[in-house]
C-alpha cells in the first residue's frame, strides 16, 4: 500500500494520475496547504523541504519518497511501467520529464504568482513567465507534430506535462495555433486514469469561468508563496 501525501495542485496531481495509470492501491492523505500541514514536524519528517506530493511505500519498510518526479520514476520502476528500461527510450522518458520539471513547472508557477497571488501586480515579471510559458508550449508542440507522445510511447514524461500545461488558462498562456498540443491534451483528458487522478484529493471547480471562486482562491494562495 503507498500512501500519498497531496494537495490539488498539477504536482500534487502527477502523483496521483501516475498511480491512477499504474493501478496501485493507495490511500489519500491529505495536505491541507491553507494551515500550513505541509510544515508540521509529522510531515518534514518524510518530506524535509515541507512541499507536496509525497508518498510513503508500507510494502518497502515505510519507505518515503518527496519531489514529484522522483516518486514518479520509483512507481515507474516499481511496476515496470510508464518508463521503458532500455538506455535511448528510458533517456527520452526522462528527458521530457526533466524538461516539464526544470521548465513547465517552474516557469507556470511563476506565472501564478506574478499574475494570480503577488499583491503587486509587476507586468515586466508576468511577460516575463508567461511568454517563457509560452515558448516552452511551442517546443511541446513541435515534439507532438513528430510523435503522439513525449517520448517513443505513452509514459510518466506525458503525465508530468499534461499536469501542469492543462491549467494553461489559469497561468494567462495561450495555446493559440499549437495544433499539436491542444490534440494531445485532449486525448490525455479522456484517459479515465488522468480523469481520476485530477480529482485527487478533491475535485476543484474550473477557476478560470468562477470569478469569485478564483479570487478566493488567488487569495489563500498567497499564503501558501509566503510560506
Amino acid at each position: 500500500m503507498i500512501d500519498l501525501y497531496t494537495a490539488p495542485t498539477p504536482n500534487g496531481w502527477k502523483a496521483s494520475v501516475t498511480l491512477e495509470e499504474l493501478d496501485l492501491p493507495y490511500k489519500v492523505c491529505a495536505i491541507d496547504l491553507m494551515r500550513g500541514e505541509q510544515k508540521t514536524p509529522e510531515f518534514l519528517k518524510i518530506n524535509p523541504n515541507g512541499r507536496i506530493p509525497a508518498i510513503v511505500d508500507r510494502d518497502a519498510d515505510d519507505l518515503a519518497i518527496f519531489e514529484s518526479g522522483a516518486l514518479m520514476i520509483y512507481l515507474a520502476e516499481k511496476t515496470g511501467r510508464l518508463l521503458p528500461s532500455e538506455t535511448g527510450p528510458r533517456a527520452r522518458v526522462l528527458s521530457w520529464l526533466m524538461f516539464q520539471m526544470g521548465g513547465v513547472g517552474p516557469m507556470m508557477g511563476q506565472a501564478n504568482v506574478f499574475s494570480r497571488y503577488f499583491p503587486e501586480k509587476i507586468q515586466a515579471a508576468i511577460d516575463r513567465y508567461q511568454n517563457e510559458s509560452r515558448r516552452l508550449f511551442e517546443v511541446l508542440d513541435g515534439r507532438l507534430g513528430e510523435s503522439e507522445w513525449l517520448a517513443d510511447d505513452y509514459s510518466i514524461a506525458d503525465i508530468a506535462n499534461w499536469c501542469w500545461v492543462r491549467t494553461y488558462k489559469w497561468s494567462g498562456v495561450s495555446i493559440d495555433g499549437l495544433a499539436n498540443l491542444r490534440r494531445w491534451l485532449d486525448v490525455m483528458k479522456e484517459r479515465p486514469a488522468c480523469r481520476r487522478g485530477v480529482e485527487v484529493p478533491v475535485k476543484i471547480p474550473n477557476l478560470t469561468q468562477d470569478t469569485k471562486g478564483a479570487e478566493q482562491f488567488a487569495k489563500n494562495a498567497q499564503t501558501i508563496v509566503q510560506r
